[in-house]
């Protein structure tokens, strides 16, 4: 018989149920509700003979500590529904005003359920006796009291996997664990190609698995099916990636001819680029954006690398005259182990913003890449130990925030911290970075970004940038152009026009190359964005045109505006981030760079005119890192991006993504007048 402590090590969620235990029957219609259900294994311990039951019941009691069940064993600890729930939540974001934890169900008001371990059905105000619960057992959900189920959660009961098949692998179970799984397989492509895909942690430029061999499932967003599972790095697993670059960077790394650096960037740059059709297919399959988008970000990708290996020998110091008594200099040195972590809208641009700098500078880098999209930094990975980048220099983990990501931020041998993601996820990392030894931290957060047209412009130059600033890449960008506003005397011009232009652009098959917007990235980020349709209808938006899911396979949400948008209404104030535009008409340039600026956020804007004295007037008073005219989502490698505000802080790109990943020492040497 499997053991209890076999099966908490063998399965990422784990729970144990009786059927006749309505605790049992709440947490699985709410598991089924929130489409998480297929992603927990379900231990039913009387659809097993009784002695076996009986042996594993107690086998469980010992590890948990508690006698009730169900229990929920998350990675061998113990949870509760509403944790398991934030832990299945794929965007690694705290639960938004969209999706806060208060619309998680629960069955009365007063049930404690952010702690569901124990208890009975009949909640904390009405503690039920043996009796009442004996009474219960073997009856339906269907047939329980409304004051213990509620009406609207009156589910039939849903059978699981049972101990007898949990030896074999139920289908799409997905974030399962196995014991032994390759370091790497072969995945073939919608285009009929083949690639042998990376699945282990690149640590010491070697793959290999994690400590504790689990795996985590990486879906197709356009599918809905599985690539393939990649290794899952916990807080041990970072621990080896941390040694590995310290030694790495105690070692010639840091102290090389810069030249040495740059050359092997250099290399890591063409070996890039003769891959760059295997990592433009990979990122579309992974992501879920379009092919042909994805081929602009490794060509973007390639350029930065080649540029950040021509900053590695020009990080000087200067002389300082001071007077005949002393000859003082500085110079610029790289920091140490930095941490990096990346999101899942850009991954391959995002590992190579991060990695470039860092070992342009001379330092040495542990990354976590985003848990739904690992797939392009792998195989990337194998590419720098070909470029000749030293062992340690570069390590690649993958995994999930609360764990791997908070060992990455806490750990005391990282000196610098770097993140993208979600303002309040940046919130949370500065807090454990500064708890842990004070890492120096540089944070590329979110956004709601204005994006102006005034009666002046040209319309069909302004149409071109309202579509790229908010449907390129399925509008999971942080700087997307999402609030729009258009003076008055173009704006039902504009109306017109854009509608126009968002209904012709081809949504659908990322490997199709006339698709300009592939899938969302993954199921929670569509119901995200379907739900703001639902809040911007309610709040008296107009719908223009989208507002939809397109077809019932893949993550596809039909290219959206709102029309007549104030600033009271949610979808005007908070980051959506997918093609959800909204717009808002204005009279003056006064008084839409106040509206403009009337936002947590500063990341980005655009201003449209033909007029230079309002792009120049305009440009000046907005409170944003970057700002475009008559263009927008134009990025090159030579132009720093960053935010304002609660956008972040430091610079990615340009020669200020160097001062990231470099410290200043002063050095002030006393002079004798020789005798």
């Amino acid at each position: 018989m499997v053991s209890a402590q076999e099966l908490v090590k063998q399965h990422r969620f784990l729970m144990l149920s009786k059927s006749w235990c309505p605790d049992c029957h709440y947490a699985i219609a709410v598991f089924k509700k929130y489409n998480v259900l297929d992603k927990i294994a379900l231990v039913e311990l009387d659809k097993m003979p009784a002695n076996q039951a009986t042996e594993l019941e107690k086998q469980f009691t010992a590890i948990s500590g508690r006698k009730w069940v169900p229990t929920i064993f998350f990675n061998g600890e113990v949870f509760g529904t509403e944790q398991t729930l934030k832990e299945l939540d794929p965007s690694d974001r705290t639960p938004s005003s969209a999706h806060p934890a208060s619309a998680y169900p629960t069955l009365s008001s007063s049930w404690p359920w952010s702690n569901f371990i124990g208890g009975s059905a009949l909640g904390p105000s009405s503690r039920s006796s043996g009796a009442e619960l004996h009474e219960l057992r073997g009856r339906s959900i269907n047939t329980l009291p409304p004051a213990i189920i509620g009406p609207q959660y009156s589910f039939p009961i849903m059978l699981r996997t049972s101990l007898r098949s949990l030896a074999k692998p139920a289908a799409r179970v997905s974030l399962r664990f196995y014991s032994s799984y390759p370091l790497s397989t072969t995945v073939t492509l919608p285009n009929g190609k083949s690639y042998e895909q990376p699945t282990g942690l690149f640590i010491n430029n070697e793959f290999v698995p994690s400590k504790q061999h689990k795996t985590f499932e990486v879906i197709n967003p356009a599918t809905e099916e599985e690539i393939c599972h990649v290794y899952e790095a916990r807080k041990e697993d970072v621990d080896d990636a941390v040694d590995a670059a310290e030694k790495a960077f105690k070692g010639s790394w840091s102290t090389a001819d810069p030249a040495i650096r740059g050359k092997a960037l250099w290399n890591l740059a063409e070996l890039l680029e003769a891959h760059k059709d295997t990592l433009a297919a990979i990122e579309s399959l992974d992501n879920g954006k379009a092919l042909q988008l994805a081929h602009g970000d490794v060509a973007l990708v390639i350029n930065y690398i080649r540029s950040c290996a021509g900053w590695a020998d020009k990080l000087t110091g200067q002389y300082i005259d001071t007077g005949d008594t002393h000859h003082t200099y500085t110079k610029r040195e790289p920091i140490g182990v930095c941490g990096q972590i990346i999101p899942w809208n850009f991954p391959l641009l995002m590992w190579s913003w991060k990695v470039g700098p860092a070992l342009a500078a001379g330092n040495t880098v542990v990354l976590k890449t985003a848990e739904s999209t690992p797939l392009s930094a792998l195989y990337a990975s194998q590419l720098v130990k070909e470029a000749g980048i030293p062992a340690g220099v570069v390590n690649i983990v993958s995994g999930f925030g609360k764990i791997t990501g908070d060992a990455i931020a806490s750990h005391p041998k990282i000196k610098k911290l770097a993140f993208t993601g979600s303002t309040a996820t940046g919130r949370h990392i500065m807090k454990v970075a500064a708890d842990s030894n004070l890492k120096k931290v540089t944070l590329e957060l979110g956004g709601k970004s204005a994006n102006i047209v005034f009666d002046d412009a040209d319309v069909k130059t302004a149409i071109s940038a309202l579509v790229a600033g908010i449907f390129y890449n399925s509008g999971e960008v942080c700087s997307a152009g999402s609030r729009v506003f258009v003076q008055e005397g173009i704006y039902e011009e504009i109306l017109r026009e854009f509608k126009a232009a968002a209904e012709t652009l081809k949504v659908g098959d990322p490997f199709d190359l006339s698709t300009f917007q592939g899938a969302q990235t993954s199921q929670m980020q569509l119901n995200k964005i379907l739900g703001y349709v639902d809040i911007a209808h309610q709040e008296g938006g107009r719908l223009i045109t989208g507002g939809e899911r397109l077809g019932n396979k893949g993550f596809f949400v039909k290219p959206t505006i709102f029309a007549d948008v104030t600033p009271d209404m949610r979808a005007y104030k908070e980051e959506i981030f997918g093609p959800f535009a909204v717009i808002t008409p204005f009279k003056t340039a006064d008084e839409v760079i106040e509206l403009a600026n009337d936002s947590e956020y500063g990341l980005a804007a655009g201003v449209h005119t033909k007029s230079i004295d309002t792009a120049t007037y305009v440009s000046n008073k907005l409170e944003a890192g970057s700002v475009w005219i008559n263009t927008y989502n134009d990025f090159h490698q030579m132009v720093p991006f960053g935010g304002y505000k609660q956008s972040g802080i430091g610079r990615e790109m340009g020669a200020q993504a160097l001062d990231n990943y470099t410290q200043w020492k002063a050095v002030r040497i006393g002079l004798q007048k020789p005798t």
